[in-house]
């Protein structure tokens, strides 16, 4: 077994395990730090938290410390609370049967070579001293981790038969990480893929997420997913993006699928990316496969074309995140960021107020962003970008649009119905108020009421 020694970080995460693991073996107990925190401290890696496993039963943990959690006590797991940091505390266990592929039907309390062997990826399944760093390593994870692989602990199938998730979540680390997956390992989610259907939408949706918003190279991650079957059973609106031409003197690049995978690696850094990004990133061009078309252009060449796909990807994207169990505020922001992505070679042309309108959008840094990675793995001529980022930066400058002085609720005193058609003539007073055409609400009531289109009553 190589030998490895970490150095905790003297943050209040680390010193709260610390203090927990000198608690727990002053009492008698084994007690080592576990999993992700060993992983990420070999690597160079910020932990985002640390964990504690202990030879000590739950009841007996909880008598330790005066403030705990119970959240997960039939499993062994107890949240010891300290001050404002929470440790997750888990018995060292095995665990029988998964009848419902998430939750064991029951564990046993164990060692910890056990222990070891029932966690999901060898890289996860470290143990270290809390107190001289010293790494203890049961399963080949430290081989691993200097080899950059994601494998399967033992049989990769069990595994994956126990918690489908987890077919995910070597996709994530993999992408995470910057790994390859063990052959063996991504053989086995290829076969297993079909179980994905016992595991709800919800948490399939949140992997998905982490997955382009936290790897370095997310283009290489959906790659993974491609390659494991796992695209085409949790996004097949993506994966029909897979040779889906595009005419080459617009997307040199390639197709559908090549174009979004190049933007999505050329994302900014995880630290500063906003997942709202990267699922934009990723689906704003999921409306082309369905719309594409051979367009007969003057000469006799036929031009590959998608009409409305914008449109139609917004509300393709809204379903798909919808699907996911995502929020509605999430789904809300990338549908419209989809919707909005093709304007960009409208807006040289739009008039003042219609274009600060545009720029108002509460997602607009984030589209700016959507537009350059677009441009930049397309055409490549970034004028209208940079004229759409000039514009930006001198509003941000101005004051926040004024509140509007003719609203829905005066339309309908005028006898206007309801609808789009309000909207748009609600956009069209708005815009007169922000060029100045009316001097204040009552002259653009007036002017409103003169043009109002297709009134209900006389």
């Amino acid at each position: 077994m190589p030998e490895a020694i970490i150095q905790l970080p003297s943050i209040p995460a680390a010193e709260s395990a610390r203090r927990i693991a000198r608690t727990l073996r002053a009492a008698g107990h084994t007690a080592l730090l576990a999993g992700g925190c060993v992983r990420d401290s070999l690597l160079g890696r910020k932990p985002k938290d640390f964990d504690v496993a202990t030879s000590a039963r739950p009841d007996e943990v909880e008598a330790l410390f005066p403030k705990t959690l119970a959240v997960g006590k039939s499993f062994g797991v107890i949240v010891v609370v300290d001050g404002d940091v929470q440790t997750e505390v888990a018995t060292f266990r095995s665990d029988g049967g998964y009848a419902d592929g998430r939750h064991p039907e029951s564990i046993r309390f164990s060692t910890p070579e056990e222990d070891a062997s029932r966690r999901d990826f060898t890289v996860n399944g470290l143990f270290a001293d809390p107190e001289s760093g010293a790494v203890l390593d049961y399963v080949g994870g430290l081989a691993d981790l200097a080899a950059g692989v994601v494998r399967a602990i033992g049989d990769p199938a069990e595994r994956f038969g126990e918690d489908a998730l987890r077919m995910l979540r070597a996709v994530r680390f993999a992408g995470v990480l910057g790994f390859a997956l063990d052959p063996a390992t991504a053989e086995a989610i290829r076969r297993s893929v079909p179980l994905l259907r016992h595991v709800s939408a919800e948490r399939v949706g949140q992997e998905l997420v982490r997955t382009l918003s936290e790897s370095p190279r997310a283009g290489r991650a959906l790659d993974l997913l491609r390659d494991t079957g796992l695209l085409a059973a949790t996004l097949p609106e993506v994966q029909a993006m897979v040779g889906c031409e595009q005419p080459p003197q617009f997307h040199p690049e390639g197709d559908v699928y090549t174009h979004t995978r190049l933007m999505l690696d050329d994302m900014p850094p995880p630290a500063a990316r906003d997942p709202r990004l990267a699922m934009a990133v990723l689906l704003h061009d999921v409306g082309k496969p369905p719309t594409h078309v051979l367009r007969e252009m003057p000469g006799g060449e036929r031009r590959h074309a998608f009409p409305g796909h914008a449109s139609v990807g917004a509300g393709m994207a809204f379903g798909i995140l919808l699907r996911l169990r995502r929020p509605l505020d999430f789904a809300r922001d990338v549908s419209s960021m989809v919707e909005r992505h093709m304007m960009i070679v409208e807006a040289p042309k739009m008039r003042p107020a219609r274009l600060r309108r545009f720029l108002a959008s509460p997602t607009m840094a984030l589209e700016l962003e959507l537009m350059r990675l677009d441009t930049l793995h397309s055409v490549g001529d970034f004028s209208t970008w940079d004229f759409l980022r000039g514009q930006y930066a001198a509003i941000q400058a101005e004051p926040q649009l004024p509140p509007r002085w003719v609203r829905g609720d005066d339309l309908l005193a005028m006898g206007m119905a309801s609808g789009p058609e309000m909207g748009a003539f609600l956009d069209e007073v708005f815009d007169r108020q922000l060029e100045g055409a009316a001097a204040n609400r009552d002259e653009l009531l007036a002017w409103a009421r003169e043009h109002l289109p297709n009134p209900t009553s006389p």
